[in-house]
This record gives structure tokens, C-alpha cells and sequence, in this order.
């Protein structure tokens, strides 16, 4: 592939870099010209992000049609979890609420497992019927992501704040060791665990796709990196917007959360939806799970690491109602996926649980 054509495919995160140069220059303006300005401006930054991060997916979609599952689901996961902590370590040195982090972790849960899983088992199981996965993934996802979760984000409302530190130094600890186990067996010997055989005629089917040369995942290595970088530098004028655009607005502090988790979440939602409609299920377990589980396990310590870096603690724990939707998403995980298959109605009750979310996000809870 030539130059120019190179560049002609990559047309998003060149006006993306482009957009992050305006933002450099007019920054200060935009500042001046009051809060609706600013709210303009985030918004257009979040497109930009978004159509950013489709192209980092996009690439890391490349790389896991050439490795496969489950290395696959793990470089679309890790690159989304990637831009995701990126944005959130900006905005934590701004003027962002002290429970960012939690409400951001909290969001995306909502979003991976009750959105993405929701909607993708519905459509899925509209269009097919019942859609088959290797159980147990979504068995091994579902522990991880309630010790995870409880660990960093339940019991935290029980320990001293003079002692905070203490236990996050043990959070980060916990969640590497966590981490480091789960990699080896998605990895290693139980890597079975998280792939699925489908019938050869459908693997046929799907096949005529191209996996590529080295050198063309060298360039999708080398533009997901570039992308991230990009966006990391979108992220910090977008919360300098969106911070100055909010400012005495009324709007739920959770919004800002809401924003950050759905821009990571972006190009996750189209892989998934279109693995579920293809009757890939695997795919789409992989994808709502692991994000899940890699927003919970690496942003923690990431962002408690920063946190005892600055000496400046952060609120963690979850509030009641938090703690009551998380519990009951991921009871009805472990139900929905105990059996290796999906169905509609599996699907629209988490559907449901994410719209429930939304509803209490608007009144404030």
C-alpha cells in the first residue's frame, strides 16, 4: 500500500491530530467565550476521540484476526482499557471530582456487561435463537470481576481514611497479582477456556478475510500507538472544556463518567454487535467480560498508584445504589452464563439493568 493511500485510510486520527492542533491554539479562547462555547467544544472533542479510538480498534481488530482467540479479544480489550486510563489520568490533575475513578469503573461495568452483552445477546438471539460460547469464560470472567470489584471498590467503604494508603498499596498489589494469574491461564493452558469451536462451514464462511502480512501488523502496531498518543492529548482539552463547560450546570457529576467510559467503549459496542449477528457469541463474551474485567484490574492500580504518588486519596467506595446494581448484574451473569448459550430474553435483561442505570444516572443516583 502506497503512501498516499496509507494516509487516505487513516483520514480520522490525521483530523484528529489536526483538531488536537486547533485545540492547542484556540484553548484559551474558547475559555473566554463562556460555558456554552466550552460544552461545544468537549462535544466536538468527544466525536473526535471517538472516531480516534475506532481507528485505534480497528487496527487492534487486525492484530487479533491474525493472532486469534484469545490473544485476539485481549489486544481489543487492553487497547480500549489503554485509551480509557489514559483520559482518566489526565482528567484526574485537573479539577476532576474526587470519585471519577469509581463512577468511570462503575460506568463502564454497566456499559460492557448490561449494554454491550445486553443489546449483542438480544440482537444475537433475535436473529439466531439460542447462540453458543464455552462457559466457561463467562464463569471465570464473572469471579474475577466480583473479587476484583470487591476488593477495590466495596471494601474500601470499611477501611479508616488515616489507613487509606496502607490499603491501597495492597489494592495495587491484589490487582497485579490478579492480573498476572489471569493472563497466564488466558494465555497458557487454560486458553481453551475463552475460545469456542464453531462449525467448519461457518469458519469457511468468514475466512476469505486477510490476516495480513508482518508488515502490516508492524503499521497497525505502530498506528495504535500513535492513536493513543492522540488521544491522550484530545483528552486533556476536552476535560478543560468539559470541566469549565459543567461548572455550576446542575448536571450529574457522573455524567463526565458516563462520557469517559462510553468513548473507550465506542469501537468494543460495533465489534461486539457485529460478532453476536455473525452467531459468534465467544467473540462477544470476550469483548463485554474482558473489558470488564481489564477497566476493573488495571485502572485501579494505575490510578491508586497516582494517588499515593500525589499523597492526595480518592473516593473509591461505592455508593449503596452502586453497590446494589453492580451486585445485581453480576448475579445475573452468573446465571445468563452458566449454560455455553445466550438467548433474547438473557439479553434483555441485562438491556434493561443498563437502562436502569440510565435512569438513575438523570435523577442523580
Amino acid at each position: 500500500m502506497g503512501i498516499a493511500s496509507r494516509f487516505k485510510e487513516e483520514k480520522f486520527l490525521i483530523a484528529a491530530l489536526v483538531v488536537a492542533v486547533i485545540a492547542y491554539l484556540l484553548e484559551h479562547a474558547v475559555m473566554e467565550m463562556g460555558r456554552g462555547a466550552a460544552l461545544i467544544a468537549a462535544a466536538a472533542l468527544v466525536g473526535t476521540i471517538v472516531l480516534a479510538s475506532i481507528r485505534v480498534a480497528h487496527h487492534a481488530e487486525l492484530l487479533a484476526v491474525k493472532v486469534g482467540d484469545p490473544y485476539g479479544t485481549m489486544i481489543l480489550t487492553l487497547s480500549a482499557v489503554a485509551v480509557e486510563v489514559i483520559i482518566l489520568a489526565i482528567m484526574m490533575t485537573g479539577e476532576s471530582s474526587p470519585s471519577l475513578v469509581r463512577d468511570t469503573i462503575y460506568s463502564a461495568l454497566m456499559l460492557d456487561i448490561n449494554g454491550i452483552l445486553g443489546l449483542a445477546a438480544l440482537l444475537g438471539g433475535l436473529k439466531h435463537g439460542e447462540q453458543p460460547y464455552n462457559d466457561n469464560s463467562g464463569k471465570t470472567y464473572g469471579v474475577m470481576i466480583l473479587t476484583a470489584m470487591g476488593i477495590s471498590m466495596v471494601v474500601p467503604e470499611f477501611v479508616p481514611s488515616d489507613k487509606w494508603h496502607y490499603y491501597s498499596a495492597f489494592t495495587i498489589v491484589a490487582m497485579i497479582a490478579l492480573y498476572g494469574l489471569f493472563l497466564r491461564m488466558q494465555v497458557g493452558q487454560h486458553s481453551y477456556f475463552f475460545s469456542y469451536s464453531y462449525p467448519r462451514p461457518e469458519r469457511k464462511k468468514e475466512s476469505h478475510d486477510d490476516h495480513g502480512s508482518d508488515e502490516q501488523a508492524a503499521v497497525s502496531i505502530a498506528t495504535i500507538l500513535v492513536g493513543v498518543v492522540i488521544i491522550g492529548g484530545l483528552a486533556e482539552f476536552m476535560s478543560a472544556f468539559m470541566t469549565e463547560g459543567l461548572r455550576d450546570s446542575g448536571a450529574p457529576i457522573a455524567v463526565t463518567a458516563i462520557v469517559v467510559a462510553a468513548i473507550s467503549a465506542a469501537p468494543e459496542i460495533l465489534t461486539a454487535l457485529r460478532a453476536a449477528l455473525r452467531n459468534r457469541m465467544q467473540a462477544t463474551v470476550n469483548i463485554a467480560m474482558g473489558a470488564s474485567l481489564s477497566t476493573v484490574i488495571l485502572t485501579v492500580p494505575v490510578m491508586e498508584g497516582i494517588a499515593l504518588y500525589t499523597g492526595q486519596p480518592f473516593v473509591m467506595a461505592m455508593t449503596p445504589v452502586q453497590t446494589v446494581m453492580v451486585a445485581i448484574t453480576l448475579i445475573a451473569a452468573a446465571i445468563n452464563l452458566n449454560d455455553g448459550e445466550t438467548n433474547a430474553i438473557e439479553g434483555m435483561t441485562h438491556f434493561i439493568l443498563f437502562a436502569t442505570f440510565i435512569m438513575l444516572t438523570a435523577l442523580g443516583l
